[in-house]
């Protein structure tokens, strides 16, 4: 600052106080609170007041609000200072509700925030190196925020997005012992006239190929956000996260991918808050809830909306925490071998909806009650309302709010509820096939998974098959997968290789600007993309990931050379796949002589961790290795890592 800036002379700074009277009133203490009380509890009562809390209520029962709220709006809302993403950008309105309705219950609220990044805003950033090890010290932070506030009675958790709706399940779950509710952030709403949220992240590949103007791709990029809250307008692991939380039984029935900023949003905080405090009074724990069954719940819900790949990390995460069995690669086959798939919504189609519309077709108990009239879930688990699964969707069933909101979308957008929900019979009419499947063989030794919806029809065979062999093209970094992308070195036929970007490379960051590239590209679904790396929840194309072992923990993929041949084979009605290194040159020998072939060849030289990894992430990277690595959900395992460094 230059001269006089430094110190401005402002009267009004010398304003001030040095000493002030403190609150009226008196603490509602009793010889036994002052005998016996820790000072802690009797310290809190003064700080309790002198935050401006009615004296007389200073020792109500106490319940915690915690949510990733970032960024700061002003009273007309609009922004002084900018969150990070539009899904944390209004949910301290939901933080309001809630804590409103729990002053109404004669109840203290306290509220705690740790916010969170956005996945979109820093792909194909360094950025995106702290994105997976984010959700686990958030979760540590948050947990670490229920336990200082000792005389909590539980907690309502208030998130949205990528790594921050996750990280709070994580947090609550691991406090097992106290009831605590999820209320889910809610989705933005599509533009009348633009691109979704996820296609929008293309444009720069699309401008670069010739396929937008200037001009079209500024304009695009405006206006793909048409409201300011909430998770984006695809089944990416936003919306997907929301979905997981209430298939879990940790959110209300009917609270997931609700129209962010709108009544029924709030009105979910609202009754949430209630919820919390009846699972007090009633002695329900979160240990009551999450169950090995509602853990395969939620994997059946997964598989009937076609979520995110990320859940495969995620829902093994919150299973840890709550110190039940973490699902393994064959529980994850098992599941998604015998769930049809039955909503119709970005990014799957075949129609496209975006997701408000899977709310108003009745979202997450519409789903389940076709999967429990197959026989697919447990109903007899206990969720967050306090009732058994099965009284929540016999309630949902008969209930008017089920029937006005199927109207609204009908009324509204012109468009059946049964079209984005389906049953089982109208899914397989419509061609409908299972999401997930987990390939395996000599370059995937340890599993990998393809989301198979995304296969492109038109190069699926009419057995159902999709079989591409093809050169493989190799590189070490996205940076350089992207650029090969944007400057045409990537032909129909080959088979990108994407290897070193799993946890001990690169944090395990998502490719989504390469999936989303090979999407809108016209040959894009005539390429394949083989990476250690994730997806992000919207991931396009025949996009094969979480490849095990990573390559710069020894697996196979460090060892693929440019040409060599690669074959897929994904089955999608069986739920099964392949993908082996078959030949030099020419598909020329089996996948047991490709592995001979691969173990007798040297890694990869250029593979190595990237130069500006941080020092956090690879911590991060060394602990979950020791603690089940990708498969076993990236958490950290305490028992396992102290016996690894004794």
């Amino acid at each position: 600052m230059p001269g006089n800036d430094l110190f401005p002379d402002d009267p009004s700074i010398y304003e001030l106080r040095t000493r002030a009277p403190g609150p009226a009133g008196t603490l509602p203490l009793t010889e036994k609170l002052l005998r016996t009380a820790p000072s802690g509890d009797l310290f809190g009562l003064t700080q309790n007041v002198g935050m401006g809390w009615e004296p007389a209520r200073a020792n109500d029962r106490q319940f915690l609000i915690l949510s990733t709220s970032g960024g700061l709006r002003d009273a007309d809302g609009k922004p002084v200072a900018l969150g990070y993403h539009t899904g944390h950008w209004e949910i301290a309105l939901q933080v309001e509700a809630a804590a409103r309705e729990f002053r109404a219950l004669g109840a203290t609220p306290f509220a705690g925030a740790v916010s969170d990044p956005c996945d979109g805003r820093s792909q194909g950033t360094s950025g995106m190196f702290d994105s997976l090890p984010y959700r686990n010290d958030a979760a540590i932070v948050l947990r670490r925020l229920i336990r200082s506030l000792p005389r909590r009675a539980g907690v309502v958790g208030v998130a949205t997005c990528d790594k921050g709706l996750p990280a709070m399940m994580m947090a609550l779950a691991g406090v097992r012992d106290l009831p605590a509710v999820i209320v889910p952030g809610g989705v933005t709403l599509p533009a009348t006239d633009g691109e979704d949220a996820g296609a929008v992240q293309t444009i720069g590949t699309r401008f670069s190929r010739g396929l937008l103007s200037l001009k079209e791709a500024s304009e695009l990029g405006c206006r793909a956000c048409a409201s300011p809250g909430g998770g984006c307008q695809f089944l990416g692991t936003a919306a997907t996260s929301q979905v997981v939380a209430e298939a879990l039984g940790m959110a209300l029935t009917h609270s997931a991918l609700a129209p962010s900023g709108s009544a029924v949003w709030k009105e979910i905080a609202t009754r949430s808050a209630r919820a919390v405090a009846h699972l007090a009074e009633r002695g329900l724990r979160m240990r009551d809830i999450l169950t090995p069954a509602a853990i395969r719940n939620a994997m059946t819900v997964h598989a009937a909306f076609g979520g995110s790949t990320n859940l495969l990390l995620h829902i093994p995460a919150i299973a840890h925490a709550a110190g039940v069995p973490r699902p393994t690669v064959q529980d994850w086959i098992a599941v998604n071998q015998v769930t049809p798939r039955l909503v119709d919504v970005l990014p799957n189609g075949p129609q496209y909806h975006p997701t408000v519309r899977a709310y108003l077709a009745g979202g997450v108990p519409e789903v389940m009650l076709h999967l429990r009239d197959l026989g697919l879930l447990d109903t007899t688990v206990l969720t967050a309302t306090g009732l058994t699964l099965g009284e929540n969707l016999d309630a949902w069933a008969k209930s008017e709010r089920r029937e006005r909101f199927r109207a609204l979308l009908t009324e509204r957008d012109g468009v059946a509820p049964d079209d984005v929900i389906m049953s089982p019979g109208q899914a397989k009419a419509r061609g409908l096939t299972g999401t997930l499947v987990f390939p395996t063989g000599n370059l995937a030794p340890e599993g990998s998974v393809i989301k198979a919806t995304s296969i492109d029809p038109s190069v699926v065979g009419p057995d159902g098959v999709y079989r591409h062999t093809g050169p493989a093209r190799v590189f070490t970094s996205e940076s350089a997968a992207i650029a090969a992308l944007r400057e045409g070195r990537i032909k129909a036929g080959d088979v990108m290789v994407l290897a070193g970007i799993g946890p001990m490379g690169t944090g395990m960051e998502e490719t989504y600007q390469i999936t989303s590239a090979l999407k809108a590209l016209p040959f894009g679904k005539h390429v394949a993309l083989l990476t250690d790396a994730r997806f992000s929840g919207v991931s396009t194309g025949a996009c094969i990931g979480h490849i095990g072992p990573e390559a710069l923990a020894g697996g196979p993929l460090c060892k693929i050379r440019d040409n060599d041949i690669i074959s897929l084979i994904i089955n999608r009605l069986s739920m099964t796949g392949s993908v082996d290194f078959c030949g030099e040159g020419g598909p020329n020998f089996s996948p047991e002589e490709g592995a001979s072939i691969l173990g007798d060849r040297n890694p990869n030289s250029k593979l190595a961790p990237h130069p500006d990894l941080p020092d956090d992430t690879r911590l991060w990277a060394a602990l979950q290795q020791a603690s089940g690595g990708t498969w076993g959900g990236c958490v950290y395992d305490a028992d396992k890592i102290l016996h690894a460094i004794r």
